[in-house]
């Protein structure tokens, strides 16, 4: 059983900053891609970033280009979302991932185990 456990979210200004983390648990992290999905209200789940199993490669959604960082400890079984220059329509509950793969993909439906989500709230 994987469990996956997200921490860091909160309530920032437009224009901040904030470190998102999720910490897995087992020896079922090596190996597989992980990522980063956000949902806000009244929307559907929608992908943010991936990072390959090595943490080589990493992918992001147009949106999030430039602003997010993606980022891995395989020592630490952690993965990380540094999020800069927010925006009020970043506001939703991010959601850690572990995908099927250990490429880095971005299809909601590899992913195989979520975290419960933490809530990230940009005001404006």
């Amino acid at each position: 059983q994987v469990q996956l456990v997200e921490s860091g979210g909160g309530l920032v200004q437009a224009g901040g900053s904030l470190r998102l983390s999720c910490a897995a648990s087992g020896r079922t992290f090596s190996g597989f891609a992980m990522g980063w999905f956000r949902q806000a209200p009244g929307k559907e789940r929608e992908f943010v970033a991936s990072i390959s199993w090595s943490g080589g490669n990493t992918i992001y959604a147009d949106s999030m280009k430039g602003r997010f960082t993606i980022s891995r400890d395989n020592t630490k079984n952690t993965v990380s979302l540094q999020m800069d220059s927010l925006k009020p329509e970043d506001t939703a509950v991010y959601y850690c991932a572990r995908s099927r793969f250990a490429a880095a993909v971005g299809g909601l439906g590899v992913f195989d185990y979520w975290g419960q989500g933490t809530q990230v709230t940009v005001s404006s």
